[in-house]
């Protein structure tokens, strides 16, 4: 080899071991596909939020006259099985009224009339079917304003986890689909996330507690737990 072309060659045997490296560092093609899974079950626990409201001239005897009806329904509460841990206070406000009078210059005169106070107590129902004669008790021992109700599972995994399975075999079933109609091959499964979504929480009206009678009628239905999945494939 002549002198000149000695330089041309060893720059040559440099690059080439180089393009081969980067060649083999390149990602495998790859297939991101998406799957969903959902899963039923029976909610075994309710979630309500009950309010007293009471109203006095001073802050002194609404907060008395409302700590007295409060005693009331957590005793009930107690009464009917609901275990100490069960029972939250959720807050207490106390706010003042006004009534508000025009006068000629177009302002308006505010006049003290009376305090408000509302204490709202969170009550876990852990026999759904008590969920009715519980909302009706507590709205006899004065429970008369806001209200809530929302029903779940104490301990929702194994639905999720069913769920979860149904979402990867949709990714699986997609990918599949894709790849055949691509004319390739999947290969090994390089990631996969998810997501789980719990039931979103079924509210009830106050007004509905302004009508009780009797155990108010209360139907629980189903809770849905849906996930979603992303799974990365590879490609042969």
């Amino acid at each position: 080899m002549t002198r000149h072309l000695l330089p041309i060659a060893l720059a040559a045997a440099v690059a080439f071991p180089a393009l081969a490296s980067a060649a083999d560092t390149q990602p495998p093609p790859r297939i991101i596909v998406s799957g969903e899974g959902e899963a039923t079950v029976a909610p075994d626990m309710a979630i309500l939020s009950l309010s007293v409201m009471r109203e006095a001239k001073s802050a002194r005897e609404a907060l008395d006259a409302n700590n007295d009806a409060m005693a009331a329904v957590i005793a009930a509460m107690k009464s009917a099985g609901i275990a100490e841990r069960d029972l939250q206070t959720a807050g207490i406000q106390i706010n003042p009224r006004y009534n508000y009078t025009n006068k000629a210059d177009g302002s308006q005169e505010a006049q003290l009339v009376a305090y408000q106070v509302t204490n709202t107590l969170s009550v876990r129902v852990r026999d759904v079917d008590k969920t009715g004669e519980i909302l009706d008790k507590a709205v006899s021992l004065g429970v008369n304003q806001g209200g809530g109700i929302a029903f779940t599972n104490d301990d929702p995994k194994a639905t999720i986890t069913e769920a979860r399975k149904k979402a990867v075999a949709d990714a699986m079933a997609k990918a599949k689909t894709l790849a055949e109609a691509a004319g390739v091959s999947l290969g090994k499964v390089l990631e996969i996330t998810d997501q789980n979504t719990a039931p979103a929480p079924m509210p009830m009206a106050a007004k509905s507690f302004d009508a009780a009678r009797s155990a108010v009628p209360v139907q629980a239905g189903e809770n849905s737990y849906n996930v979603q999945v992303t799974v990365t494939f590879e490609l042969k």
